[in-house]
């Protein structure tokens, strides 16, 4: 069974399909990768405005053309767009380029200078009018989280979306337990880190590579099924060609023994907790 995207949320696969560069591939390419996506039951698909300038949710919409009702669709507004007002007319922009009547979840990309109830006001009245079904925030950290809690009330925010890899597991110290403590799930982007996958000559590539072996998997599969290995925990990983969709479907059926994940814990220690979240 899968887990459920925040609390009371639709149960969703562990993986999805991220769209952050997307318009730097081949249109066509791009869009058969989303596709094929979607076959492969990765139905979380995840955009923002900023993506290219909304070229990503022009592409994202593209393929989703035909197939809207088994998507689980997801946006984010741009801080500076983020007042009652401007929140609205950037969900009509992003639904007008997805060409679609409503998002599945729409979020706070990062933090900015409008007050989060301002935000969160335009959220509860684009839900109320079917234009949006949730929403949540990305790259908030614990005091955003208990600030945000405090306005929305319990069961409101749906999803806090953060970078996520094996070799930045900051937020393992206090943001995934605060989420999995009140109901909020947690979406990796970037889970393969920026171009800084761990070679297969590397310690740590060896380490994933023999755990992928012993299982008939990829290292970035294994990866993948660490970083998803709690209920709560989600991941975007984006890909532009279809064999990269592929390989991150593979995940999905991967399931790591204690002993495993011991191994991958101490090859990719997370560290001491830092001030401040890190984000892209």
């Amino acid at each position: 069974m899968n887990p459920s995207f925040g609390q009371g949320g639709p149960q969703l696969a562990s993986i999805g399909q991220g769209s952050w560069n997307i318009e730097r591939a081949p249109r066509r390419e791009a869009v058969a990768a989303l596709r094929r996506g979607l076959d492969l039951g990765l139905v979380h698909v995840d955009t923002a405005e900023m993506y290219g300038d909304g070229r990503s949710e022009e592409i994202v919409g593209e393929a989703i053309a035909g197939r809207r009702e088994e998507v689980f669709l997801v946006s984010k507004v741009l801080p500076h767009n983020a007042s009652k007002a401007g929140t609205r007319a950037a969900c009509e922009r992003s639904l007008q380029r997805l060409g679609t009547d409503r998002l599945d979840c729409y979020l706070l990309h990062w933090r900015g200078s409008y007050p989060l109830a301002e935000t969160f006001a335009a959220f509860e009245a684009l839900r109320a009018e079917g234009k949006i079904r949730s929403w949540g925030v990305s790259n908030f950290d614990v005091d955003d989280l208990d600030e945000a809690l405090k306005l929305a009330g319990p069961g409101k925010i749906a999803c806090n979306q953060v970078l996520y890899h094996l070799r930045e597991r900051a937020i393992e110290h206090a943001v995934i337990p605060w989420c999995e403590q009140n109901g909020v799930a947690v979406t990796a982007y970037s889970p393969f880190g920026q171009d800084d996958f761990p070679e297969a000559a590397s310690a740590q590539g060896r380490v994933l590579a023999e755990i992928a072996l012993a299982h008939g998997a990829t290292p970035r599969q294994v990866a993948l099924a660490f970083l998803t290995r709690r209920p709560a925990l989600f991941a975007i990983p984006k890909a532009a060609k279809a064999s990269h969709v592929e390989d991150n479907a593979g995940a999905l059926s991967l399931r790591l023994g204690e002993a495993e994940i011991a191994r991958l814990d101490a090859a990719f220690p997370r560290g001491p907790k830092q001030r401040g979240l890190p984000m892209l």
